[in-house]
């Protein structure tokens, strides 16, 4: 069943990780307690599973060869989170460009792609 809905899956966080980098978010009093890096890590983490998603709906749906896949899929998720950034400037008044959001997202996707690279696919005998 996962492999069925993967590509859904994958689009449908695409597009809340596109709202919610788009629109306006008020924390509150939240603000004093995250840490001034903490959008750092919400990037980072963001893109690693976004990468992850998307690996996993390509190679299922395209059985593309892994490197084929993950190469695919890096560039894909680098570019979309640098238009997102580039988006962030042109669109919104709230948001802005910031070039440590897109080293961020680059990071994750990059450690998530030594991750996929690294993980040998085994297969478990039942006997």
């Amino acid at each position: 069943m996962l492999k069925e809905k993967s590509l859904q899956i994958a689009i449908l966080y695409t597009v809340a990780l596109l709202i919610v980098s788009l629109i306006t978010i008020d924390f509150g009093g939240l603000d004093s307690i995250v840490p001034s890096y903490g959008d750092k890590i919400f990037h980072f983490v963001a893109y690693a599973l976004l990468t992850l998603l998307w690996f996993f709906a390509v190679k299922w749906r395209f059985n593309y060869s892994k490197m084929k896949t993950l190469g695919v899929v890096a560039l894909s998720c680098i570019a979309f989170g640098t238009i997102v950034e580039v988006l962030q400037k042109l669109l919104t008044i709230s948001r802005f460009y910031d070039e440590a959001d897109i080293l961020s997202n680059i990071a994750g996707v990059v450690l998530m792609s030594v991750i996929i690279m690294l993980v040998k696919k085994t297969d478990v005998k039942m006997y």
